[in-house]
């Protein structure tokens, strides 16, 4: 199986997680890939900290049992340096699988968040004639309420962040890209809303665009979310049922393109203080087996959890193994981070 969206921390962050253990417990799991994201600290936006990551990540591989670690490399306001990532994404493929845009402001703050600073970033890839994944994180920073946030409501998370911010910021970012003549593939993560569905839907005619949906936000809603210990504060936040019901629906019917887990620890300090992000390769095992349980076909959930991803970054097709026991590996990988955002959700036969 591939993850293409985890959050693997390390560095300054290595009390939340750390590269190792984390390829350690996507094996248990049977993931044979992981893809890292860029908003590490310090962030992966240089050849040398790209360099230095892959260094630490193979390291961890070997010692792992082999899991294929990949990057993305971060996209900011400068313009240049956008272009040499480009060129070094050319240069290190397939150890760095894409380049990742925060259109919204998330952990690690890394947002470019105005409509001329997406256009701009677009527009040096077409110049750099880059024809990769440009994975997406879509808040669209005017739509956010942070007012509506309570401290330890984590309810309240959502209202601070409305599905409208998401949709909207899809646009932008596509809009953007037409713009710009950008040629390459846009990869909208983590969709929340139905209404998100749609909006990207509208634009694949004229652009080469996927999305992908997580485990919390096809599997769990608002509602969950008031259960404190469970700590669901994420971005993009959590969404009504039915909300929640049409992604499953749009999971199941192709229209989203695989399931990434966003794995993102923190320590317990951490959410306590309103840190977002939720460990995830749980939700990955429990979501694989609701599909399996719900009759979706095995080749289906292959392409889900690995084929589609490996089609549209343009990676060498290998056979997805899916494991079995499902029940057997969700208990080996209990405690293996200090809460389960899915207490209570699955009763283990």
């Amino acid at each position: 199986m591939i993850d293409p969206h985890v959050h693997l921390r390390d560095w300054e962050q290595s009390s939340k997680e750390t590269i190792a253990h984390g390829l350690s417990v996507a094996k248990r799991c049977g993931f044979s890939h992981l893809f890292d994201m860029p908003n590490t600290s310090p962030a992966i936006t240089s050849e040398e900290a790209a360099l230095k990551r892959l260094r630490e990540g193979e390291r961890a591989s070997v010692l792992n049992g082999g899991v294929g670690y990949h990057i993305y490399l971060g996209l900011t306001r400068d313009s240049n340096q956008n272009r040499r990532m480009a060129e070094l994404y050319g240069s290190l493929f397939p150890r760095v699988v894409g380049l990742k845009l925060f259109a919204g402001q998330s952990t690690g703050n890394m947002g470019i968040v105005d409509r001329e600073g997406q256009r701009s970033v677009f527009k040096a890839l077409a110049d750099a004639g880059y024809k990769g994944v440009v994975a997406v994180h879509a808040e669209k920073e005017d739509l956010l309420k942070p007012e509506l946030y309570i401290p330890g409501r984590w309810e309240t998370h959502s209202l601070a962040r409305p599905k409208e911010a998401e949709a909207e910021s899809i646009r932008d970012i596509a809009e953007a890209a037409l713009d710009a003549g950008f040629e390459g593939k846009i990869h909208i993560a983590h969709v929340s809303a139905a209404e998100s569905l749609c909006v990207v839907e509208s634009y694949k005619k004229r652009l080469e665009m996927t999305m992908g949906a997580t485990p919390h936000h096809l599997l769990l809603s608002i509602e969950d979310s008031s259960d404190y210990e469970r700590y669901l504060k994420m971005n993009p936040p959590l969404r009504e049922k039915s909300d929640r019901d049409a992604l499953y629906a749009a999971l199941i019917e192709g229209r989203i393109d695989w399931v990434e887990s966003d794995h993102a620890p923190h320590t317990l300090i951490d959410k306590e203080n309103g840190a977002s992000g939720v460990p995830n390769f749980t939700g990955m095992m429990i979501l694989l087996k609701k599909l399996r349980d719900d009759g979706v076909g095995e080749d289906r959930i292959k392409a889900l959890y690995g084929l589609n991803a490996l089609r549209a970054f343009g990676l060498e097709e290998e056979s997805i193994e899916l494991p079995e026991d499902i029940d057997s590996i969700i208990e080996d990988i209990r405690g293996e981070y200090p809460f389960d955002p899915y207490l209570g959700l699955i009763q283990l036969s």
